[in-house]
């Protein structure tokens, strides 16, 4: 089903200050199987964004849409992956996997799929370790083998991969990579790297300074594996876009402390 977001906006109470807009009438339609990079400097609302398709956050105006459906709330069509891993320390990898479908399936039916998706991110070795005896990267991957157990229409990430070293980064790329060629999820996926949005992306999205507004929206015409000299072209156009926008964030920032 395809995304469509239509005249979106956000503010948040701001006391004793006017409220905050954040995101600024958003127009914007994902087909289906998809994977969309949203792009932008920090504070331009592209968690906000993320939020709002998740049903985390309520428009203040506008709507958004998964196929005829108005997202109002969160829902099993949708499957966010966060920053941090967010895995029941008590339970271990493989009940953190089971712990969505837990209502929907037999007990061999949740078994069978949590098997699935952890050999689809490489950690079939590892279904009786617990959150604490894993690496950050491997915590993650257990994320994404929990939400891709729910099957949802639409994989929403924000920032997964921001925390990690980037050798290890590097690494989940190209498994997200492999895995979003293998069930071809529709995929919206937060990144504050050029280079990440170019290697992992069909399109990306490019969000200016708050208020968050849609200031250009690029089509990665390249093969994959991404090769790093085409990469690297297309990386130029997509900074000589951003550029003005981190420029107005340092500037208001300036401004800030030096009025403070």
């Amino acid at each position: 089903m395809d995304l469509k977001i239509d005249a979106l906006s956000k503010q948040f109470e701001n006391k004793p200050n006017p409220p905050l807009l954040v995101l600024d009438n958003i127009n914007l339609t994902i087909k289906a199987g998809e994977f969309v990079s949203l792009l932008g400097p920090s504070g331009c609302g592209k968690s906000t964004l993320l939020s709002m398709v998740a049903g985390l956050q309520k428009p203040s105006s506008g709507s958004v849409y998964l196929g005829e459906e108005e997202i109002r709330k969160p829902g099993p069509d949708r499957g966010v992956v966060f920053q941090e891993s967010a895995l029941f320390p008590w339970m271990n990898v493989r009940e953190n996997v089971m712990f969505p479908i837990r209502k929907k399936m037999t007990k061999k039916e949740q078994l069978s799929v949590a098997d699935k998706y952890l050999q689809m991110v490489q950690l079939s070795k590892f279904p009786e370790h617990y959150p604490h005896e894993l690496s950050g990267g491997m915590q993650q991957r257990v994320s994404i083998a929990r939400v891709l157990a729910m099957n949802p229409e639409l994989l929403l990430m924000d920032e997964p991969f921001g925390a990690l070293d980037e050798q290890t980064r590097s690494i989940l790329q190209d498994e997200i990579e492999k895995i979003w060629l293998d069930t071809k999820k529709t995929v919206i996926f937060v990144t504050h790297s050029i280079r990440e949005a170019i290697k992992l992306s069909d399109r990306i999205i490019i969000m200016g300074a708050r208020p968050g507004t849609i200031i250009s929206d690029f089509n990665v015409n390249l093969g994959r594996p991404r090769l790093q000299a085409d990469m690297a072209k297309l990386e130029e156009k997509v900074m000589a876009v951003l550029k003005s926008e981190i420029d107005k964030v340092m500037q208001e920032e300036l401004s800030y402390a030096g009025s403070h």
